[in-house]
């Protein structure tokens, strides 16, 4: 790829995808979703590539979730082509591939990029990375994934409160309930990433994407059992996305004051 919006790193039958927008918080725009669709795409096509690692630029986030600014100025965060939109938010959350994910996590992973994590199969963090749907608290919902796979992967009283509030989820928290599996100081996290990349890779590939499909019910590049979901996300979205209050939520978000919410 000769944009630098997503960089791809081949390191033995290991393929390093990084979100490269640390001057946006490694936020989601169309250029990003097609980058990391179309890495997910050639390593699921390549049976060289056993593993991917997906991480963001920087020490300080992740990925903060979808680009408000690229937003604001009237810019879809989404591609053109209706074949890469069916890979959902950031070319990922719909997009189910046969080859482990592993999330390196290096910051904040908030909304969108609490989503991209909560898509991953495994997920390393940095000691000072956070997770997070606070969409709650601009009058809008984790409609990438999030609102129903936070209570998937985490105790449900937990995923509801952290949802319901839109709080942080600190990383070692995360890990104590088995949303992270490991948690590491910010120096080692790439390495250790990879180094559980490369042992997933030595074992027999053909065994390990088997085992990975069985597991998740992933049927003709779909999660079988996912479909409900994002039947009733839709429905929901459609009719929030109508409501007064969300038309609020963001405009204050942009005008630095508290939100006037109406319930309607």
């Amino acid at each position: 790829m000769t944009d630098t919006t997503i960089l791809t790193d081949r390191r033995g039958h290991v393929l390093i995808v990084t979100i490269n927008r640390p001057e946006a918080r490694n936020a989601v725009n169309a250029a990003v979703h097609v980058g990391i669709g179309t890495a997910l795409e050639t390593a699921e096509n390549d049976p060289e590539i056993r593993a991917v690692v997906i991480t963001g630029a920087g020490d300080k986030s992740f990925c903060a979730g979808a680009d408000l600014v690229a937003l604001s100025r009237g810019e879809s965060l989404q591609p053109d082509d209706k074949a890469q939109q069916a890979w959902g938010f950031a070319g990922m959350v719909a997009h189910p591939i046969s080859k482990p994910v592993i999330a390196a996590v290096n910051g904040f992973a908030f909304g969108g990029g609490c989503e991209i994590a909560l898509m991953s199969d495994i997920i390393i963090a940095a000691d000072h990375a956070q997770f997070g749907l606070p969409e709650v608290k601009v009058g809008l919902f984790a409609a990438a994934g999030g609102a129903f796979r936070l209570v998937q992967q985490l105790p449900r009283k937990l995923a509801m409160e952290y949802m319901l509030t839109g709080d942080p989820i600190p990383a070692a928290r995360a890990a104590e309930f088995g949303l992270v599996n490991h948690v590491v100081p910010l120096a080692d996290l790439m390495p250790t990433a990879i180094a559980l990349a490369e042992k997933i890779a030595a074992n027999a590939p053909l065994s390990v994407q088997v085992s990975k499909r069985v597991a998740l019910g992933i049927q003709d590049g779909r999660i079988a059992s996912d479909a409900p979901y994002w039947e009733h996300n839709a429905r929901e979205r459609g009719m929030l996305m109508r409501s007064e209050d969300t038309r609020e939520g963001p405009l204050a978000f942009a005008q630095k004051r508290k939100p006037e919410w109406k319930a309607r």
